[in-house]
């Protein structure tokens, strides 16, 4: 038995012992965790016990942005020892699959995800991981630091599938965790200015903190008129979409140059109307992204590198014992706080 968070369902969330699988296989590695991110995902199966199909019906672990230390290793790991501090991806696929052979492990049907019903997710002291989806931390990269991997790997994956051409103008709509990440990964991947948007002028003001990132308060300002202005009325290349409201849907299109690429990220909980004539006048590329695939160690290099800097997007972090506390405060979704970490007692 172990002490881990548990959503016992809708709304209750506990912090008691719970059996969960500690053994060691051949190619596992065994990891003490260190930090764990507060995820808009975790907060959600609380809140509403359920994203989608994905449904609590029965306790879970929550959590899946970790980072922490290698304690044991399996008889085939050879790329990962003891002592190593080290930061996990959190969705292992059926390595047998046919999206897994094609390199898009990511949205293989089989795939096992930390904290998606009825996988167990981290917030617990110790967990065992496959060493192929566990990855060394360099010495200048803090926990902290690792436990952002997971969602900058979304923004990486956003931006990878973006095919940035280097001095691309982007746009990224949605002001939040995975926004803002986008739009460092946007600047990391070779745009020359990224502008993001929202309604909240505390979260645009932390965006704003970075060199090349452009606040647009769309309660002051139509975001179509500051692109059409900065542009020249050409339009951006590549356009984020990252809030996953309806409404940003709304004459999206006339933000997108001719030609220009859109990436949906955000996921929007409801159907939503899509203007296809407006896309096919413009030709525009559109692609989606659904987490990330062999992009963490690139994540990990871009940080290391000092490029990509995410301590800023840290707004407090919290022991263990107060995880709880930190779901609640999480879940009022403050507009000041970006990222919600958990540090385990050790």
């Amino acid at each position: 038995m172990v002490q881990a968070l548990v959503l016992e369902k809708k709304g209750e969330l506990s912090l008691r012992d719970i059996d969960l699988p500690l053994e060691v296989g051949p190619d596992d590695v065994k990891i003490s965790i260190h930090t764990v991110g507060v995820c808009g995902s975790d907060v959600h199966y609380y809140t509403h016990g359920a994203i989608g199909s994905f449904v609590v019906r029965e306790p879970m672990v929550l959590g899946h942005e970790a980072a922490g230390v290698v304690t044991a290793v399996g008889a085939h790991v050879k790329n990962l020892k003891v002592g190593d501090r080290v930061c996990m991806e959190p969705g292992v696929p059926n390595m047998n699959s046919r999206a897994t052979k094609l390199g898009i492990y990511n949205v293989d049907p089989d795939v096992r995800f930390w904290a998606t019903p009825p996988i167990h997710g981290v917030l617990t002291p110790e967990v065992v991981h496959p060493a192929a989806f566990t990855y060394k931390l360099p010495a200048n990269v803090s926990f902290a630091e690792g436990a952002m991997v997971e969602p900058f790997a979304v923004g990486l994956q956003a931006a990878t599938r973006a095919r940035i051409t280097p001095g691309d103008v982007a746009v990224v709509i949605g002001c939040g965790p995975i926004g803002i990440m986008t739009a460092l990964a946007a600047l990391a991947g070779g745009c020359s200015r990224v502008y993001i948007s929202d309604l909240s002028a505390p979260k645009l003001a932390i965006a704003g903190q970075y060199p090349g990132i452009h606040p647009v308060n769309i309660t002051e300002r139509p975001l179509a008129e500051v692109i059409t202005d900065e542009t020249e009325g050409w339009g951006a290349d590549v356009v984020f979409e990252a809030s996953g409201s309806p409404r940003a849907y709304e004459g999206l299109f006339d933000i997108v140059r001719p030609g220009g690429t859109l990436v949906l990220i955000g996921m929007p909980v409801e159907t939503t109307k899509f203007d296809v004539a407006a896309a096919i006048i413009k030709e525009a590329r559109i692609e989606t992204v659904f987490r990330y695939a062999n992009n963490f160690d690139r994540a990990v290099n871009l940080i290391a590198s000092g490029k990509v800097d995410l301590k800023p997007l840290i707004s407090e972090t919290f022991d263990f014992a107060r995880s709880i506390e930190a779901f609640d405060r999480a879940a009022k979704g403050l507009p000041t706080d970006v990222k919600l970490q958990i540090v385990m007692p050790g």
